[in-house]
């Protein structure tokens, strides 16, 4: 049908997270001692419409669809549950959707707001070093949402494990020290695609500009956030910082990613000319 669009596509997915999101209350208030299948497929079933949407909208454009907005923050959405449900396929680990559907129900809300779904007058990225950018970056910020995640989580535990020792030992969730192995590795792999993705954009740049750099909002915001997981991987592995304050480290990097990237990108004269 054509009235069907994109956008009902990703609403129904919007749906779906929000049922998830309910539905991860129940577990919290239960401890995570119930199995989390059921929260494992509706965001399994979230993603296929999710993607529908996503597909659809590139087809529409002839090209990879982070233009706007809307497109850019339903791909960083999709990125952070499908990388989800590649790490829940180990059931120790499902735990994490419970924490990610609200983030995702709320970041979904968001993307619908009309506003941000604003076509500009030609298409952006519709060479392929601009796309390689584009969609690499955005699975670097689905690798720190990610690790955000397993550190919120790891700070739940350890209060857990401070005042209420029962409770932390009957969880189905997995001990500190895993979760902060995930996180080390969630981190490692979002900064190595940060930095791919940086380099494509300033491949790119030279192919279409005859420069690697030019003076921009969020060119200057993306090398503060490079510098930023830089400073994390740092301290994780040379001076072996660990514990609340690296999960710290990471849940206030990624804060800092979501309360600045839809700024700069409006700030942004490359992005939005």
């Amino acid at each position: 049908m054509n009235w069907f669009t994109d956008r009902h596509y990703f609403l129904i997915a919007v749906g779906l997270y929000g049922v998830s999101a309910v539905y991860s209350v129940f577990l919290w208030r239960h401890g995570f001692r119930q199995d989390n299948r059921v929260n494992y497929l509706l965001l399994a079933s979230a993603l296929v419409f999710h993607t529908a949407a996503m597909i659809l909208r590139g087809f529409s454009l002839n090209r990879c669809p982070v233009n706007n907005l809307y497109e850019a923050t339903t791909f960083f959405a999709w990125t952070i549950v499908a990388a989800y449900l590649v790490v829940g396929v180990w059931s120790r680990l499902r735990f994490l959707g419970a924490f990610a559907s609200p983030i995702l129900f709320a970041v979904g809300v968001f993307a619908l707001m009309p506003s941000l779904d604003v076509r500009g007058p030609k298409p952006q990225f519709t060479h392929g070093l601009a796309s390689l950018h584009a969609s690499v970056i955005l699975l670097a910020y689905g690798a720190f949402g990610l690790a955000a995640i397993a550190a919120l989580m790891f700070l739940t535990q350890e209060r857990n494990l401070k005042f209420h020792k029962l409770r932390a030992v009957l969880s189905l969730l997995p001990p500190i020290q895993r979760l902060e192995t995930v996180m080390s590795r969630l981190l490692v792999a979002g900064f190595i695609l940060l930095t791919l993705g940086l380099v494509a954009g300033s491949m790119n740049l030279k192919q279409t500009k005859g420069v690697y750099y030019e003076p921009d909002a969020k060119i200057h915001w993306s090398v503060v956030v490079w510098l930023l997981y830089l400073s994390q991987v740092i301290m994780r592995w040379r001076f072996a910082q660990g514990g609340r304050r690296f999960a710290l480290g990471v849940l206030g990097s990624f804060a800092f990613v979501l309360l600045t990237f839809w700024g700069f990108n409006l700030l942004s004269g490359i992005h939005h000319p």
